[in-house]
């Protein structure tokens, strides 16, 4: 894995305040910042906050970051994205009091998987979204912790793809998501170990 550096991408949807903390990357949401589009709640929101760059067919991002963070909605990961009708957001988010893994894929309209993670409170989480051929695939651990398949998703595009670390706050000011570790490599292999 080849490890990137924060000044290498740019921001879909600028956030209220961006720190460099040594290595890490401090990122403060924007109040009602979100990505989802019409399913069930009627609305389109794409003002979420995405550092990306380029994004190519046979390579993985993966995003480690501290889950220290709590309120309804609050959420931080990974962002593929094509235009705003196409795009994936693969990590962990505040649903009812608990922290999920899960992701969003949005194909015109969003739908919503979910798992919850009550032990990942407070560690280092790492997502990683491989794109091999159709399908994006989703991995997530905590700290050094085996990696846990989160989701396989269809992704079809003709046009410039790009991914990185993302975060937003739907529901509130104030939070602020410290990202570590930032990296590009080679998709998996397979969906199995």
């Amino acid at each position: 894995m080849h490890e990137l550096r924060w000044d290498e991408a740019s921001w879909s949807a600028a956030p209220e305040r961006v720190e460099v903390d040594g290595a890490d990357l401090l990122v403060t949401a924007v109040r009602d910042s979100d990505l989802w589009r019409t399913t069930a709640y009627g609305f389109v929101h794409d003002d979420g906050h995405g550092l990306l760059r380029p994004f190519a067919e046979g390579t993985a991002h993966e995003v480690s970051f501290l889950l220290d963070f709590g309120e309804q909605f609050d959420q931080a990961g990974v962002l593929v994205r094509a235009d705003p009708a196409h795009w994936m957001k693969a990590g962990v988010e505040i649903s009812d009091g608990e922290a999920h893994v899960g992701a969003v894929t949005t194909n015109v309209m969003s739908d919503w998987s979910l798992a919850p993670v009550p032990s990942w409170r407070n560690t280092t989480v790492t997502v990683r979204v491989s794109w091999r051929g159709d399908a994006l695939t989703v991995r997530a651990r905590s700290n050094e912790g085996p990696w846990q398949l989160v989701r396989v998703s269809p992704w079809l595009t003709d046009g410039a793809v790009a991914a990185g670390p993302y975060v937003a706050a739907p529901t509130r000011a104030g939070l602020r998501v410290r990202f570590c570790r930032w990296t590009l490599g080679a998709a998996d292999a397979s969906l199995h170990s």
